[in-house]
């Protein structure tokens, strides 16, 4: 018995851990692709929302395999999205042995934090289109007729979209940070002129409009405020980890 055990209890060999990074990894990807087949029947809905912020602007497609690539596109990253329990919980289940009991407890936390703030951002990202597509159109000189490819604004609101997805993760971020001592909720008091700063270039960079204030306040408003929740989740962090010192003293 003692034996089994121990044989059991015995750490992985590189081989071993290879194996089961292969395995987890073949898991992965099943399961995206067969999200992404899934939702490639529901390209046509997907492509219709997706076209909303062009407001019946007529787009036009270059390439005979332009109609494939355009719902192929949108297929994979829906089933990508789809599938992120899925392959959110492989890639736990391989570093979850390396991980301490306290680092495990917020994996959970966070996962459904980013998941639920991706959401958000790629919602606010698609309300922010319908201004920019406009403005974007209207830059064009009077000598120019927009051609406008289909492919290329596919993507290029998809890439907007998880853009402002990823830009929503801040506040996970920056907890993680704190979590691991890296940040603590001090310094992002300290930093916070610097960091608006930081977030007003960024708000004006991915808002191309003429109006240099209002448009870019529109975008940083809700940046400052997932700023504030990071604090916020830093002093929740922070405290908790004096009252545990204090309950068990070294």
């Amino acid at each position: 018995m003692n034996e089994n055990n121990a044989v059991s209890d015995s750490p992985m060999t590189f081989l071993e851990h290879l194996e089961e990074f292969r395995t987890r990894i073949l898991i992965a990807v099943a399961a995206i692709l067969v999200a992404s087949a899934v939702a490639f029947f529901l390209s046509q809905p997907l492509l219709n929302v997706l076209l909303l912020p062009a407001g019946g602007m007529k787009l036009n497609a270059f390439g005979i395999m332009d109609g494939f690539m355009i719902k192929w596109r949108i297929a994979l990253y829906t089933g990508i999205t789809i599938a992120f329990p899925i392959w959110a919980y492989e890639l736990y289940s391989f570093i979850a042995p390396a991980m301490m009991p306290t680092e495990k407890k917020i994996v959970f936390p966070v996962l459904v934090g980013s998941l639920t703030l991706f959401i958000i951002g790629a919602i606010f990202g698609f309300y922010l289109l319908y201004g920019m597509i406009r403005v974007l159109i209207q830059l064009f000189p009077e000598q120019v007729n927009p051609l406008l490819s289909a492919d290329e604004y596919i993507s290029f609101v998809i890439f907007f979209l998880l853009a402002c997805g990823l830009a929503f993760q801040l506040p996970v971020l920056l907890t993680l940070l704190v979590q691991f001592r890296i940040l603590s909720a001090t310094l992002l008091r300290k930093q916070r002129r610097i960091a608006y700063f930081i977030l007003f270039v960024f708000a004006e960079i991915i808002t191309p409009v003429s109006d240099p204030i209002v448009a870019p306040l529109t975008v940083m408003v809700p940046m400052l405020l997932l700023y504030e929740l990071s604090i916020f989740f830093a002093v929740r962090i922070e405290a908790g980890r004096k009252k545990d010192s204090l309950e068990n003293p070294a």
